[in-house]
């Protein structure tokens, strides 16, 4: 498969409705698209999951579904943070293209602009029943809220759950933390030890009453964000103390839409995928999940920052038991489910890819990407090319020490110089090649030309770059921009 550079990342909407054929290419535009399912955590390590080598704790189900689907080690997201997240997944965009960045306060008078293409709208041109239940953190005023956005059904959070006035820290903050459905409050300060079941309980009706037509099921956790709390019936339940019993409920979770699906006889026509929206909170120690052996965590882009667990099962189209070590990142899920449903993209420039030939399984599929960008807000940290990955210079923060007890520790300033290192035989990231030395040149060169390309589309507020591809998130009328 050839690479397309990044500044050619707009996909040809024709391609995504005429897959080409193979073994295990999809089903026909014809016939009934598949079912999506999105389970997505929030602040979960790319170590928290069994099959990413998590101890202390099971998670026999969401294990289960590697083993029947694919697996890959270097999945990411661009940027390691809540909103900036959420709004690449549901876009195919970077954050910075679509004004997305950060997390979003709940006062924010703005929000992912309605004139985006999400995968819920998009989905919804090919008779596609939708729904969301758990946080969205994409604009919290009405006009931004899920329905908005393509959503026939929303139950959840509007944004993270520690912005309430039991923050450890700035309790006068936040206002009371309200429980939507659709875009009414239904309960004020709701009990955060039922939140995982309640949106596992949606999710299962939604599926039972949607059997008979395809459906878009997108269940993003509040779980395992601090403050943590898990339901009675997983309390003390694990070696690893609240933060172990929160992923086994979260695993419970999983084990009941798999099962849902298989009551209704949707495993075949169903494409389930899990993953989070960035790394681990590392200040918040005990209560925060691990990065294992990758370098840093959430509110960084080391690896720690933004790889992250991601598995795919669809059986009959995906081969069970298959790990995928080539890079891809959620920007690229949309326009996969685009081919897949047979669904036309919008006009708006995308940067994702189609990436069903990873996501299949095909053995000696490369990466469609030339390279991958990490921004921090505007500023560009990092981009990553095959096995290279080169940092430029940057600040970052660091727990020095971490927290305890659901408590944040104190986070330290540090800098990176440039640093480029080798993710094949460095995924720790701890020896700089340019550092070191080394026949690195022609490396260095092409990965420079590809930030350069990158910083005149996207800008980069470190170089002082304004981009010339980007667009205003939505605002509130009458709010004036902010510069």
């Amino acid at each position: 498969m050839s690479r397309a550079p990044i500044t050619a990342l707009l996909w040809v909407a024709l391609s995504c409705s005429v897959p080409h054929l193979a073994a295990n290419s999809p089903p026909a535009a014809a016939a009934r698209p598949p079912n999506i399912v999105v389970i997505f955590c929030d602040d979960l390590g790319y170590a928290d999951i069994g099959c990413y080598g998590a101890k202390g704790y099971k998670t026999p189900n969401i294990d289960r579904l590697a083993r029947q689907g694919i697996r890959f080690t270097d999945f990411y997201v661009p940027q390691g943070v809540c909103s900036a997240s959420r709004a690449a997944l549901l876009t195919g965009c970077y954050p910075n293209r679509v004004g997305i960045l950060g997390a979003l306060s709940p006062d924010a008078k703005m929000g992912l602009n309605t004139n985006e293409l999400t995968i819920a709208r998009m989905l919804k041109t090919r008779g596609y029943a939708t729904a969301i239940y758990g946080k969205w953190h994409l604009g919290r005023p009405p006009q931004f809220l899920p329905p908005a956005h393509g959503f026939d059904e929303y139950f959840g959070l509007p944004y993270s759950n520690d912005m309430w006035p039991k923050h450890p820290q700035s309790p006068t903050n936040y206002p009371p933390l309200p429980l939507l459905e659709g875009t009414n409050v239904v309960q004020w300060m709701p009990d955060q030890s039922q939140l995982t079941t309640w949106y596992t309980d949606r999710a299962v009706k939604f599926i039972e009453s949607n059997r008979d037509r395809p459906f878009f099921l997108y269940v993003p956790h509040n779980m395992p964000h601090v403050p943590l709390f898990v339901s009675e019936k997983f309390a003390g339940k694990s070696k690893r103390g609240l933060f172990g019993d929160v992923i086994e409920e979260i695993d419970w979770s999983v084990g009941e839409i798999l099962a849902a699906l298989q009551r209704q006889h949707l495993e075949e026509n169903t494409l389930v995928i899990f993953s989070s929206d960035n790394g681990p909170w590392l200040s918040y120690g005990d209560h925060a999940g691990s990065a294992g052996h990758l370098r840093e965590g959430k509110a960084t882009e080391f690896e720690g920052g933004v790889r992250e667990p991601f598995i795919a099962r669809w059986p009959g189209h995906i081969p069970a038991g298959r790990v995928c070590r080539e890079p891809a990142m959620t920007i690229d899920l949309l326009p996969t489910i685009a081919r897949l449903a047979g669904a036309i993209l919008s006009t708006n420039k995308i940067d994702g890819l189609d990436i069903w030939p990873l996501l299949s399984g095909r053995r000696g599929v490369k990466t469609p990407h030339e390279s991958l960008l990490f921004y921090w807000g505007n500023e560009l940290h990092a981009i990553r090319s095959g096995p290279w990955k080169l940092h430029f210079p940057h600040g970052y923060v660091r727990p020095v020490p971490a927290g305890h007890g659901g408590a944040p520790g104190r986070m330290m300033d540090l800098e990176t110089g440039a640093a480029l290192y080798n993710l094949e035989k460095d995924p720790g990231e701890k020896r700089n090649l340019i550092r070191d030395g080394g026949n690195i040149g022609s490396i260095l060169a092409g990965m420079q030309n590809s930030a350069e390309r990158a910083r005149t589309d996207l800008g980069d507020a470190l170089t002082k770059r304004k981009g010339a591809g980007l667009r205003e998130p939505g605002r509130v009328e009458g709010i004036a921009r902010k510069q």
